[in-house]
């Protein structure tokens, strides 16, 4: 059963408390397609501002798991309780072609005379402010993939759901990504759940790292590797290669 928590209270005096506090908490999640358990009692929690990357070999319940957050599926049993507020970038930008880049932003939000400036202040903090006019058949693919977090972010999200949103992008690309949403959530400071089959990926975003496999988490760990992180750096390697094993590649 999903069931969304009450909203995370916005008076600094409760603000450690709300940190500490988890804005998803998962016990026991099952969901089945027809004889087989793809997820199978998942226990997961995520506190407020904490970023935490899921792997896992494909047809092992990643999406899954991120589509029941985000209420775009059901879970079969156990318990999952959500913040109200949630969001999801996805691999493909899926912006409205008849759209502008604007109104692709602030898609989501109600009509009103602060909605044009809301929309112009995502765009900044992804650095298209320029582009607010332009048609989304002219972005490049990072730039899409920008916009689509720019929307995905304009709604001030407690919970930020992103199911390989880099995959798709070159390499370059890739990294200015990470580290463009890297900065994002450390103002914003959603729960995040990132989707990725790109080990170094995760170890260089997350807080921690969770690995699914055969319908169970069988690693949640803390990164314990400084920021920013250096993949050369020997605590750096040391966790991937752990990975690396959970995931059956030696």
């Amino acid at each position: 059963m999903t069931t969304t928590a009450p909203p995370l209270a916005d008076a600094d005096a409760d603000a450690d408390a709300d940190d500490a506090a988890p804005a998803v908490h998962l016990r026991g999640l099952r969901r089945e397609f027809g004889t087989r358990a793809v997820l199978d009692g998942v226990d997961l929690s995520i506190a407020r501002g904490e970023f935490v990357a899921l792997l896992g070999a494909s047809g092992t319940g990643k999406t899954t798991l991120l589509r029941i957050l985000g209420a775009l599926d059901r879970a079969d049993a156990g318990t999952v309780l959500v913040p109200p507020v949630r969001t999801v970038v996805f691999q493909e930008p899926r912006l409205v072609p008849s759209k502008r880049v604007l109104a692709n932003v602030t898609v989501g939000l109600p009509r009103g005379a602060a909605t044009r400036g809301t929309g112009l202040r995502a765009l900044a903090e992804v650095g298209l402010e320029k582009h607010a006019d332009a048609w989304p058949a002219t972005l490049s693919g990072g730039e899409a993939q920008r916009v689509a977090l720019a929307r995905a972010l304009v709604r001030e999200p407690q919970l930020l759901l992103l199911d390989e949103p880099f995959a798709a992008l070159d390499a370059l690309t890739r990294l200015r990504m990470q580290d463009l949403v890297g900065e994002l959530v450390r103002r914003h400071r959603p729960a995040v759940l990132l989707v990725t089959h790109d080990v170094d990926e995760a170890v260089r975003l997350a807080d921690r790292v969770a690995v699914l496999r055969g319908g169970h988490l069988i690693r949640d760990e803390t990164v314990a590797v400084e920021r920013p992180r250096d993949p050369t750096d020997p605590a750096f390697a040391a966790l991937r290669a752990r990975l690396l094993a959970d995931l059956g590649v030696h």
